[in-house]
């Protein structure tokens, strides 16, 4: 019995989480529909979430698509399919690796950040501050978090893609004497614009993710400083778990009859 308790104490855990996340993205949506949005701080926040992450974004997708390449073009330039590997190199960052690894890293960067921010501001109080002067924490929080990630994560997933690219280029030339010509060509021929447009769309999704659990995580912490850092903790995991599900849905959806 006391396992059937276990789960079912784990299963109303997980729907009130999950509605909790819901009705803070439904109020949060509320505001934007209404335009009632902070301007200035979408745009800080744009660039603290966005333009800050840049660096790790284009290390991780750079050396992940010449790592892609180093394994598959000695392969191919063997069975003699080399004019291939442009092909498959494009088709798998467009595809997975740009949206995917784009948001994986910046839900373990920018998913804390906001997390342990906003967990900080209850800790101390100022989220009470602000609603006794009549504020929402959401509009005045959440809501720039939120703009700023679904605009900059997909220029982000856009900059993974082409270095991902160029990167497995440079490799597939060095090692296996690809040419440039037959890559690029290759890699054209291989990915539709529509590919590119889906990728796009998981990153947005994968946006909302890490800006509703980071802010949802760090708006219900509790127990002061050690709060915090579970707060923090726990934004990043359920951000990077939700991610690989979502991606796998999303494939399927968008990419199961192609």
């Amino acid at each position: 019995m006391k396992v059937f308790e276990e789960v079912g104490r784990g299963t109303i855990g997980a729907f009130a989480y999950a509605g909790g996340v819901a009705e803070l993205l439904g109020d949060a949506l509320r505001f934007i529909a209404g335009l009632r949005i902070r301007v200035r701080e979408t745009l800080d926040q744009a660039f603290l979430l966005g333009v800050q992450s840049l660096s790790i974004v284009i290390l991780t997708s750079l050396f992940t698509g010449m790592v892609f390449s180093l394994e598959s073009a000695n392969q191919a330039v063997s069975y003699g399919v080399g004019n291939l590997v442009g092909g498959l190199v494009a088709f798998t960052a467009a595809r997975e690796l740009g949206p995917m690894l784009s948001a994986v890293v910046v839900a373990g960067r920018t998913g804390a950040a906001i997390a342990a921010e906003l967990g900080s501001m209850v800790v101390t109080e100022q989220i009470e501050a602000l609603q006794s002067l009549g504020l929402s924490p959401t509009r005045m929080l959440v809501v720039p978090r939120l703009l700023a990630l679904v605009v900059m994560l997909p220029l982000l997933t856009v900059l993974a893609d082409i270095v991902s690219i160029v990167g497995g280029m440079w490799v597939a030339g060095v090692y296996a004497h690809i040419s440039q010509e037959s890559f690029i060509t290759s890699a054209r021929a291989a990915v539709p614009f529509d590919d590119v447009l889906k990728g796009l769309f998981k990153s947005v999704v994968f946006a909302v993710i890490i800006a509703m659990i980071g802010s949802y995580q760090g708006l219900q912490t509790r127990g002061g400083a050690a709060g915090v850092g579970k707060a923090t903790t726990g934004a990043v995991v359920t951000s990077i778990i939700l991610i690989f599900m979502f991606n796998f849905a999303l494939s399927y959806v968008l990419f199961g009859s192609s």
